[in-house]
């Protein structure tokens, strides 16, 4: 027992997915194999404290942890307790799971404080992390890539600011007349689809800026397709393993925040009838997509199969829904990998990859 590997499952956040986040950290510390992690759950409450999750520790002892999890208890200051932990440790034997979803978590932040804090963490580094949490750096880099995505324009909060101006009307119009009749208004840096509406004339387009504007600056516009929404897993660095298809059947116009999490209405299809081509071209954009965006441990990435044919690339999810019946781990049991043997491969990519960084870090 005394060669067990200190895994620091990391969950809660700022961000309006702070509670997606809670549900998918309390699957992974139970899947967790105790006899080779000692683990220890840190949460971090809505107002950015970091805390030593006791409640969760305990509930784990005892075998009975809550559906939710509490992301409070004693403080834990992470710069120094995580350096702490690296300097009295191999390299090998301290690894961060990092199940914070959306801003301050998911978007090159947080795996900043880890690399300072000298550890091995599960998932993207920071530029990587980065690029795919901000749609519009992500649409940018996988156009210079020539990966297909749907047609968008990006739109900056300060258009907004008079929205009674001859020029908001003006810019509204004009979007509709160059992506609609109907699009999709979301913002640039967030998941889970918070903050996501679809519209189909001018006042709706004019409440779907608003709304998207609540959660970021930067705010993406982008056509309708009419079509499929197919997903892949992606696992590993330089040489990725992409899983076979997953499909999102919504129960709602699209596939928003209350289909993923409260209505239960989606339905998640596993092999889903694609033929081969369609499937082996939609798996090699998946891996361009996911090297071209410099992703690294795992990923979901997400397509549209649009109904004149086309493939086009959606979005890049660099911390994925972990709970069991999420996409991401269900594409991989259906591959013959599962839950507790995920988590393993992600922890051993985390550590290969740190150790190599770490060679190339002049000391």
């Amino acid at each position: 027992m005394s060669n067990r590997r200190r895994l620091v499952v990391l969950f809660g956040g700022r961000s309006a997915e702070h509670d997606v986040s809670c549900v998918s950290a309390r699957h992974v510390l139970a899947a967790a194999d105790p006899d080779r992690y000692e683990i220890i759950p840190v949460g971090i409450d809505r107002d950015g404290r970091w805390a030593l999750a006791e409640a969760a520790a305990e509930a784990l002892v005892n075998g009975a942890l809550p559906d939710h999890l509490d992301p409070t208890g004693t403080a834990w200051d992470p710069l120094p307790r995580l350096a702490e932990l690296a300097t009295r440790s191999d390299a090998s034997d301290v690894v961060v799971f990092p199940l914070v979803h959306g801003p301050l978590g998911e978007d090159g932040t947080l795996q900043g404080l880890l690399e300072l804090a000298d550890v091995s963490y599960v998932g993207s580094g920071v530029l990587g992390s980065a690029l795919a949490m901000d749609k519009l750096a992500a649409k940018d880099m996988l156009t210079h890539h020539g990966i297909p995505q749907a047609r968008h324009r990006a739109v900056h909060i300060d258009r907004l600011a008079d929205p009674g101006s001859d020029g908001y009307q003006a810019m509204v119009a004009d979007l509709l007349a160059d992506l609609g009749p109907t699009v999709f208004v979301k913002p640039a840096n967030m998941g889970s689809s918070v903050g996501v509406s679809r519209a189909t004339d001018e006042t709706s387009l004019e409440a779907a800026l608003t709304a998207a504007a609540r959660y970021d600056e930067w705010l993406v516009v982008e056509e309708a397709i009419d079509g499929r929404e197919i997903e892949f897993a992606v696992l590993g660095d330089r040489n990725p393993q992409v899983s076979g298809p997953g499909e999102i059947r919504p129960g709602a116009e699209f596939y928003s925040y209350a289909d993923k999490y409260e209505s239960g209405a989606a339905e998640l299809v596993i092999e889903p009838d694609l033929s081969p081509e369609v499937i082996v071209g939609l798996q090699e954009m998946a891996a361009r997509a996911y090297l071209a965006l410099r992703c690294s441990g795992m990923a979901r990435v997400d397509f549209f199969l649009a109904d004149d044919g086309r493939m086009l690339c959606n979005e890049v999810n660099t911390i994925p829904g972990f709970t069991p019946i999420s996409m991401y781990p269900r594409l991989w049991q259906a591959a013959g990998l599962t839950y507790p043997a995920l988590i393993d491969r992600l922890v051993d990519l985390a550590v290969t990859r740190h150790t190599l960084r770490r060679r190339n870090t002049a000391r």
